[in-house]
């Protein structure tokens, strides 16, 4: 992130402006909307420029801007559409502190003007660091369709009743309460007028006063295999009403940034024979801040109920008392299936689809090898990598063909995702030369649908790591 975007008060602040023509008027026209003190500096303004100059909003001054005129501005704009011109203002302004803004030059401002959905005082910026205009222009377009007109008088009147507000305690109660109007009432109340909003907000405040704190409740929720648009609907609604989210290691940053600012993000990852956080230290996290009321999201990767411990930490938050739901989210295999283009169960092939992990190298040996090893078995071995060779030669030992095919997907929906397809003869010497970094999944007798461009993926990768 180059620029970093903030709301800068400039109620009563002066803004100089150097410019007359039609890059001024467009700078202008969103200005205006703002209670700053604008100052405007052309030899030759638009008429429109001329009208505005009568409101007492803008002063115009009718000639080049000077170094002495900036003194004690905000921010400056260079709008002369004149390169030398443009170039002199920002000159100025560097050398006397002020930040200034080069319209159509990104080089040389030091903050840009983003697109604005304006429904104040709820204000929505978009920008995209001059990279893509059109696609500003696009999301401004979309946003103003999906947000109400009077979303601006019913922020107005809210924020007016804060104080009135202040009555309910902090935390989730207060967050119903403006949940509860923004979303239900306020908008019904909002066709019939300003006195209408009002008593919403009254009666919200009469309702939710009467309220005891909500006990705590923990959502296990699965986060999927780490591309957020797979996320579930509930899983979204469960993060963003979540006051804490308590992650394991696997969980992408794209999906923890969609918590509430204010929740508590706490991370509890467990590393296949590296540093883990002991499940009962989980299970004490999840009880003793259930305990202080707060809704809790448990959000483990792909679904919580394949190989996600799901069943330990059920059984210490039931044992507590404390109340819990779970949400379903989708498993590493069914998206690494996916994206080799395979079904994982097929007429003809396989009627049956085991499940198996590699972090528990014990219980990997107790599995049926012999039923395993049989034509038209498939199975999905999630942490799988570091077992490559004591799988292949288990398998090979209870009569596997040596020729059965073998697909690894590493970060399985993920943009830096790749596939490896191979053989049983080869699998141990295949994984060990792709040098796998991300999580895999590991397919015993499922090749690519595109095995050829799968190989070449690999070979190129194996390429640029040497």
């Amino acid at each position: 992130m180059q620029h970093f975007p903030i709301f800068l008060d400039v109620a009563n602040k002066a803004i100089v402006l150097s410019g007359g023509g039609e890059a001024a008027l467009a700078k202008l026209r969103l200005l205006l909307k703002t209670e700053a003190r604008l100052h405007v500096f052309a030899a030759d303004p638009a008429p429109e420029i001329e009208n505005w100059n009568t409101d007492g909003h803008l002063a115009l001054t009718r000639r080049p801007l000077a170094a002495d005129d900036l003194v004690g501005a905000t921010l400056a704009y260079a709008a002369n559409e004149d390169t030398a011109e443009d170039a002199r203002v920002a000159d100025m302004a560097r050398g006397a502190g002020v930040l200034v803004n080069v319209v159509d030059n990104l080089d040389a401002s030091a903050f840009i003007t983003p697109a604005i959905v304006d429904r104040d005082p709820v204000t929505v910026a978009i920008g995209t660091e001059g990279a893509a205009p059109v696609l500003a222009r696009a999301i401004k377009r979309d946003l103003e369709e999906r947000l109400p007109q009077n979303l601006g008088l019913l922020a107005r009147i809210g924020k007016a009743f804060r104080a009135r507000a202040d009555a309910l305690p902090m935390g989730r109660i207060r967050r119903d309460f403006w949940s509860a109007f923004y979303f239900t009432s306020g908008p019904r109340a909002a066709v019939s007028g300003h006195a209408a909003i009002e008593a919403a907000l009254e009666a919200e405040l009469q309702a939710h006063l009467g309220k005891s704190a909500q006990p705590g409740h923990i959502a296990f929720v699965g986060a999927g295999p780490g591309d957020p648009e797979l996320l579930t609907l509930k899983a979204r609604r469960a993060l963003d009403e979540a006051d804490i989210v308590i992650h394991d290691r696997l969980v992408p940053v794209e999906i923890l940034e969609l918590a509430r600012r204010e929740a508590l993000i706490l991370s509890v990852g467990k590393e296949g024979f590296g540093p883990s956080t002991p499940q009962d230290r989980i299970n004490e996290l999840l009880i003793e801040h259930a305990g202080t009321g707060a809704q809790i999201v448990r959000l483990k990767s792909g679904d919580a109920a394949v190989f996600g411990r799901l069943e330990e930490e059920l059984d210490a938050v039931e044992a507590a008392g404390v109340s819990y739901s779970v949400i379903p989210g989708i498993t590493a295999a069914s998206a690494a299936s996916a994206q080799i283009g395979r079904s994982l169960t097929a007429r003809g092939r396989n009627s049956e689809l085991r499940l198996l992990t590699g972090h528990d190298m014990d219980g990997l040996a107790e599995q049926d090898w012999q039923a395993l090893a049989r034509p038209g078995t498939v199975a999905a071995i999630y942490m799988g990598k570091r077992a490559a060779r004591f799988v292949q030669g288990r398998l090979l030992m209870h009569g596997a063909s040596a020729d059965t095919p073998v697909s690894i997907v590493e970060n399985a929906s993920r943009p830096q995702s790749r596939s490896l397809p191979s053989r049983l003869c080869t699998l141990a010497e295949d994984v060990a030369r792709a040098d796998l970094s991300g999580p895999a999944v590991m397919f015993l007798g499922l090749s690519p649908r595109d095995a050829a461009n799968a190989a070449a993926q690999i070979d190129i990768a194996a390429k640029e790591h040497a």
